[in-house]
Formats: structure tokens, C-alpha cells, sequence
């Protein structure tokens, strides 16, 4: 058996990985796009949260792994590990002062260099930045000698914080929708992010409330109630809730509304592909092409342009657009019925490309638009109502997901949904139990192409025009991407990796070039620590945990005893 090394080389190495992150964020631009953005007014920016806390949860990491657990000895740990992070980055500011390494790296500007070094003197700033990553590495030891009470309820503050502060435009933008209530509010923040005194005192409010919800028995006080309060309590946080979801345009304006319908658009496609992928297991790279055609098919016939055939209005358009993504479902099903796994994956993805080039394409210019794509699509008219704002498609955009996500509720439970299943954990033992492979697997991607087909014709009556370059293979990644955050499986995980991926980068405009590469992190960390998703299902949590566990922890089997007497 190899001896295992010391943990301060564990220590070491984590520090070093801690102190590459920073480093990593700091050279693609990450750091000095939020050098301006203020999460404590004056005080705390998120460029400095993205330098320090690699070696903060490095410092975590190496604390949890320490074999002793006296707090001197965790306080070194964490403290070893903060300061070896603080060398990369200083290493890195002193080599750059020798060396022209903007030459190669195009964002090591001086604004970096003056963020990482606190807007100091090259040597007083490469001081006070080691004294920084030792200080993080120090406060996550602390955070793991805590009890775990106290533990909770500052981590909860803490995130609160930083999230009030970094998304303080969002809530400033809802609250000046409130009227004479918003004087009661606008004093927590400042120019830019929180106030200080607005910081404390959210910290102390959220804090206070989590250490005391941390000390309830839940168990208890569930059981002491009645059915009927049982009831009044679910019902009610239901109407709160739809109450609520109705009231987000009014409360959210015109920008936002955009936002929650782009949102809402990749929940919709996100639904179908789920049943595509996270039911039945058909790894479908060329989704996007669904998409284009119920947007095209759906432009072709409401446009008001030259290229329109019927020029028939959307309630008309929207069925036949449906139809016609559901053939092309089917249509891609049939001759790839026998493929699986990598294979089938590449043959989507040659699906989704043929679309793309066959709508650039100047054979079917006249009808398609070409690159011109087609313009002047009509909008949704309920009476004398015409739904052209964001605010209004909204509820068209809502009532679209409700329908979905009620036929996959419905269907995950049905024989059909079963069948899925089925195919997905072995395609042979489903068929020799007597599914129809054939059928299931063409069920699968029709269902799948309704729901992005009908997101496809949202998308371009929403915006009143559609191009080909709206509809590249990166859409297909994005609502894979979404649907692995949030579960593959999962109905709820769809909305949440939705709120995740899509929502949260749309709110914040620094996350519009680094898309890609936070896409990719984020797809990383949660491969490594929550394969499942965060909102995961039960059977697939269950599966996911079984493995890690025969995996990660090894059994040692007792020897045999022979017994004559057997």
C-alpha cells in the first residue's frame, strides 16, 4: 500500500489550485469587468470576491481533509493554504513587471494589476494582497471550526449580502414600482451595490433569522399540526406563489419582462428536451433545428411580407408550425432508430447543421429570406387586444409552459413515460419486456419537437422577425446545459436551471462575454460535486448516490471461513 502524503502537501496543493482560479479569472477579464461593481458601496467589490475567494473555499477544502481537528492546527491549514494562493497572484503581478505579458495575455492590463494589487505601489500592493489571501484562508477555517449553527446562519448572511448588492439595480427597479413604500427601502443601498449600513443590517437580519430557524425542530412542528392547517398552508403558498408569477411584469417593467421571457422560452424547449433526453436517454445535440422550424414555419405564414404564403394570423400559424416540427421529430426518428449513445449524438447534430445551412441556403431564398431571414411576423390578437409588448407576451409565453410542463408531468408517470424510462437504463431489456422500441423512441422526439417547435413560434412572434443566425448550435448546448443543472429528469430542475443559466447571466451584463466560460464551470463543478442536478429526481438521485458510494468509499470484505460442515 503506498504511503499517502502529508496533508500539508494536500494543504499546498490545494492552495496552489486556488491561487490558478484566481489567476484564470483574472486573465480572461472576469475580475476587471466587475472592477466597478460595488457589492458594499466604497468597500467591497465583486472583482475582489472573484480574487479572494478561490483560496477562501481552497482553504475549506484543505481544512474538511485535515486530519487533526484542533483548531490551531485548522487555523495553519487554512491560513497555509490562503497565503500559497496569495503567491500565485503575486508571483504573477512580479513577473509582470519584468515581463510584457500582455503581449500574450490581452486582458493583463494595468487595471488588473491595479485591482489585484489594491490600488497600491507594486510592493506595498503584493504585500497587502498576501496579508488578504491569508486573512481568507484564516476566515474559512473559522467558518469550519464554528459550530454548525452559528456556521449556517452567517454563510446564509453572507450570501444574501453579496446577492442584494450584486443584483441591487433588479431590486431598485422593483422597488421604485412600489411608490411611497420605497422610502422605507432605498436608504439600504447606495450609488452603486449596498450601503454599509444597509449591508449590516441585512447581514443581521438574515443572520438572526437563519440561527433562529437553525434551532426549530421542523419534525415537531409538523407534526403538530392539524390536516386542515396542512392544507391552508400548501394552498396558500400555491396562491402566493401563482399570485405572485402573475404579477411579475406589472412588478418587474418592461426590461426585466424581456429577461423573464427569454426565461420562459428555454424552460418551454428545456421541457422537451428533458423528455428526449432525460426520460428517454436520446442524447439530441441538433434540438436547435425544432426550434427554427417552428419559428420559420410560424414567420412563413403570419408575416406580412413578400415571401409570406397565407399571411393567417398566429392562432392559426401556431398549430400548423407544431404540426410541421413534430413531422420533422419524426421525420429525424426514423432512420436513426438503431443508433445509440455518441452516434446518435453526432446524427443530431448533423440534423440541426443541415437546418441551418438549408435555411441560408439561396435555394430556398425566396421563401426563407436567406440571411435577410423574414421580418414583419404578426402578433398574437385577442379581440381588439394585440399582444405586442414583452409585459403582454409574457402570459402567452406562461400559459405555452404550463401546457408543457403539465403533458410531461402527466406523461412521466404514464406507460408511456415508463417506457422511456425503460429505454433509457437498457434499450434490449425494454424490448424483450415487450415495449415497442420503434414507437417509443419516435414518441420521444415528436413530443420533443412539439415543445420546441411551439417555443420556436413564441420566440418569433416575440421578436417580429427571425435570422439563421438565431439558431446555431449553441442553443442546443445551452438547453442541454440547462437541463443537466437542473436535473436530467427533472421537471422542476428545468425551471430552476432556467432561472440558473439563462436568468441570472441576463441580469447582469459583465456575464454577456464570459457566457461560454462560466457555462462550462459551472457544467464542471457540478459534474465533480452534484452529478445529479440541483433539483434532482428521486430515482436518478438515488442511482447517482448508490455509485459515488460503491465508488468513493471502499468496502473491505472479511475472509471467507471455510466450514467443513457445509
Amino acid at each position: 500500500m503506498k504511503n499517502k502524503s502529508p496533508y500539508w502537501v494536500k494543504t499546498i496543493q490545494n492552495g496552489l489550485i486556488g491561487g490558478f482560479i484566481s489567476l484564470l479569472l483574472s486573465v480572461v477579464g472576469l475580475v476587471v469587468a466587475f472592477g466597478t461593481t460595488y457589492v458594499v458601496s466604497g468597500v467591497l467589490t465583486m472583482a475582489l470576491i472573484l480574487i479572494l475567494s478561490p483560496m477562501l473555499f481552497e482553504a475549506i477544502l484543505s481544512v474538511r481533509q485535515a486530519p487533526s481537528k484542533e483548531p490551531v492546527k485548522l487555523l495553519l491549514t487554512g491560513g497555509l493554504a490562503g497565503l500559497v494562493g496569495g503567491v500565485v497572484l503575486a508571483a504573477f503581478v512580479l513577473i509582470g513587471q519584468v515581463v510584457a505579458l500582455r503581449s500574450v495575455l490581452i486582458n493583463v492590463s494595468p487595471d488588473l494589476i491595479a485591482l489585484i494589487t489594491f490600488h497600491l505601489p507594486v510592493v506595498t500592493g503584493v504585500i497587502v494582497l498576501l496579508v488578504a489571501c491569508l486573512v481568507a484562508g484564516l476566515i474559512g477555517a473559522v467558518v469550519i471550526i464554528l459550530p454548525q449553527r452559528i456556521r449556517a446562519a452567517l454563510t446564509q448572511a453572507v450570501v444574501v449580502v453579496v446577492l442584494v448588492g450584486l443584483f441591487r439595480d433588479l431590486i431598485v427597479t422593483v422597488i421604485l414600482h412600489w411608490g411611497f413604500v420605497q422610502y422605507a427601502f432605498m436608504w439600504l443601498f447606495a450609488s452603486s451595490g449596498l450601503g454599509i449600513i444597509g449591508a449590516l443590517v441585512i447581514f443581521v437580519l438574515v443572520g438572526g433569522y437563519a440561527y433562529w430557524n437553525q434551532g426549530r425542530d421542523r419534525k415537531a412542528i409538523e407534526a403538530r399540526r392539524t390536516p386542515r392547517q396542512k392544507r391552508a398552508i400548501r394552498w396558500g403558498t400555491l396562491g402566493f406563489l401563482a399570485l405572485f408569477t402573475l404579477l411579475l411584469p406589472v412588478i418587474l417593467g418592461s426590461y426585466f419582462s424581456e429577461v423573464l421571457d427569454n426565461v420562459g422560452i428555454y424552460i418551454l424547449m428545456g421541457l422537451g428536451l428533458n423528455i428526449v433526453v432525460g426520460f428517454a436517454g436520446l442524447l439530441d445535440l441538433g434540438y436547435v433545428a425544432f426550434y427554427a422550424i417552428g419559428a420559420y414555419t410560424l414567420g412563413i405564414l403570419t408575416t406580412s411580407e413578400a415571401v409570406g404564403l397565407l399571411h393567417i394570423s398566429f392562432w392559426l400559424a401556431t398549430p400548423v408550425a407544431l404540426v410541421v416540427a413534430v413531422a420533422a421529430g419524426v421525420i429525424l426518428g426514423l432512420p436513426i432508430l438503431r443508433l445509440r449513445g455518441d452516434y446518435l449524438a453526432i446524427v443530431t447534430l448533423g440534423f440541426g447543421e443541415i437546418i441551418r445551412i438549408v435555411v441560408l441556403s439561396d435555394w430556398l431564398k425566396p421563401l426563407l429570406g436567406g440571411s435577410q431571414g423574414i421580418q414583419r411576423i404578426g402578433k398574437p390578437i385577442l379581440g381588439s387586444l394585440v399582444l405586442a409588448n414583452q409585459q403582454q407576451l409574457y402570459y402567452l409565453i406562461l400559459v405555452g409552459i404550463l401546457l408543457a410542463g403539465f403533458v410531461a408531468i402527466r406523461l412521466k408517470d404514464s406507460h408511456l413515460g415508463r417506457s422511456w424510462m425503460a429505454l433509457r437504463e437498457d434499450e434490449d431489456v425494454a424490448e424483450a419486456m415487450g415495449i415497442n422500441k420503434v414507437a417509443t423512441k419516435l414518441l420521444a422526439f415528436g413530443m420533443g419537437a412539439l415543445f420546441s417547435g411551439l417555443g420556436g413560434a413564441l420566440f418569433a412572434t416575440k421578436v417580429g422577425s427571425v435570422y439563421p443566425q438565431s439558431f446555431s448550435f449553441i442553443v442546443s448546448i445551452n438547453i442541454l446545459s440547462l437541463i443537466i443543472i437542473g436535473g436530467l429528469g427533472s421537471i422542476p430542475g428545468v425551471f430552476i436551471g432556467g432561472l440558473v443559466l439563462v436568468g441570472l447571466p441576463s441580469l447582469l451584463s459583465q456575464f454577456a462575454d464570459f457566457q461560454p466560460l462560466i457555462y462550462g464551470a459551472v457544467l464542471v463543478i457540478m459534474m465533480l460535486r452534484k452529478p445529479e442536478g440541483l433539483a434532482p429526481e428521486a430515482r436518478r438521485k438515488l442511482e447517482l448516490h448508490e455509485v459515488v458510494a460503491d465508488i468513493g468509499v471502499p468496502v473491505e470484505t472479511p475472509p471467507v471461513t471455510e466450514n467443513p460442515g457445509t
